[in-house]
């Protein structure tokens, strides 16, 4: 039976090529099968503004008394209102930098492989500051954490003024990608040669599209199997729209992602480095099209793409040192979240989990319908003790 399944979706496959994977050109349009509900958790649970909240009008005083475990307010003799941090926000100013100064040298060697991936091995520096919060990059990236690493890139100016940053010397070691780290073992990489691949993409598909995922099991292993130039070779020559240059673009999000702190980029930054990393124009349709391997994100005002392999559910898999750090300081903020609610200061360290809330609330609801129920069936009985009282009375 299976047999006949994987030739079929190959037969189907082979008369519509195009139709491979996604017909839908944007997020909105895709089936709701593909949605993954704990990834958009994870969209949710970072947004800034959903942590502000301020109510109209605007005051200062009240996001500050919102996070009691992070700031203190206090009135000196004239009755001026001043904002102190408390002990526990300290030490994790303290532990962040910590943090940022230990993955200096992580964070450098990312750079340097971003530049290696450039046709040009140049990049705008204004560009990769969109990356500084993803790549764990200090503030002061741009005026000296650049001039800390002369042996592997320098800032240059144009006749424009434009500031770039170019690879000093290219280093055969950092040319392996992280999906060749993975699943093959490169005894000499002070050799290494970037050439062509024929690796295999690790897949995660929604769970409500996995009896699905039978019909398309022969444009899988065809894309699976087929060979792709590794996203540190020279790739002028591929033909913009062919299958090796889109494969090659699949390779380069997926190294890029797997750069990031939490394996994900919002799509917008992604769209600059189009010419620079030779890929093509619909960036969207390309995730959309392989959303075994990525997943869009719609929420916010502005989309966000996940490397699906490094979640287990709403939760990444191996956490650097930096998302623990940002894990302590939301149990701080007292976040509450689609499926649970974080710690607050009069919660002393309790979690309540959403499950729980709607298993009162159902409780609550079935309380009050039967609640309904008992009183209608009163009336009921009132009614037609009235009509049985005012025959008895009429008859006689």
């Amino acid at each position: 039976m299976f047999v006949r399944r994987y030739w079929s979706s190959m037969e189907w496959w082979s008369k519509n090529p195009k139709r491979f994977m996604t017909t839908s050109k944007r997020v909105q349009d895709r089936s709701s099968l593909k949605r993954v509900h704990d990834l958009e958790i994870v969209t949710e649970k970072w947004k800034i503004a959903s942590k502000i909240g301020l109510p109209k009008p605007h005051r200062m005083s009240d996001f500050l008394r919102k996070s009691p475990k992070l700031f203190e307010l206090y009135k000196d003799g004239r009755g001026v209102l001043w904002c102190g941090m408390t002990k526990q926000a300290e030490e994790l100013v303290e532990e962040e930098d910590r943090i940022l100064d230990e993955h200096q040298d992580k964070a450098a060697e990312y750079v340097t492989r971003f530049l290696m991936m450039s046709v040009d091995k140049r990049l705008r520096i204004d560009k990769i500051a969109h990356y500084r919060r993803d790549f764990a990059l200090p503030i002061d990236f741009r005026t000296s954490w650049v001039h800390k690493y002369p042996q592997h890139f320098r800032l240059l100016r144009d006749n424009e003024e434009i500031e770039y940053l170019e690879l000093v010397s290219w280093n055969p070691a950092w040319a392996i990608t992280e999906l060749e780290k993975k699943t093959m073992e490169i005894s000499d990489t002070s050799a290494h040669t970037p050439g062509l691949l024929s690796l295999s993409f690790p897949l995660k598909f929604p769970p409500n599209y996995q009896k699905r995922v039978y019909k398309y099991r022969g444009a899988l292993d065809h894309f699976q199997k087929r060979s792709y130039l590794s996203p540190y070779a020279d790739a002028r020559g591929l033909k913009p729209g062919s299958k090796e240059f889109d494969k090659r673009a699949v390779a380069i999000m997926h190294e890029l992602l797997s750069f990031t702190v939490e394996k994900r980029l919002v799509t917008d930054h992604l769209t600059h480095f189009r010419q620079e990393l030779v890929m093509p124009q619909k960036l969207m349709r390309l995730f959309l099209k392989h959303f075994g391997i990525f997943y869009v994100s719609e929420r916010g005002r502005r989309f966000s793409v996940f490397l699906t392999e490094a979640y287990e559910g709403s939760e990444l898999i191996d956490k650097c040192p930096l998302v623990i750090w940002k894990e302590k300081f939301q149990s701080l903020i007292g976040y509450r979240g689609r499926k649970k609610i974080e710690t607050f200061t009069d919660m002393e360290g309790k979690t309540i989990s959403m499950r729980a809330i709607l298993k009162m609330r159902v409780f609550a609801w079935r309380m009050t319908h039967i609640q309904i129920i008992l009183k209608w069936r009163l009336m009921r009985f009132s009614m037609r003790t009235r009509i049985l009282k005012h025959l008895k009375d009429s008859c006689f």
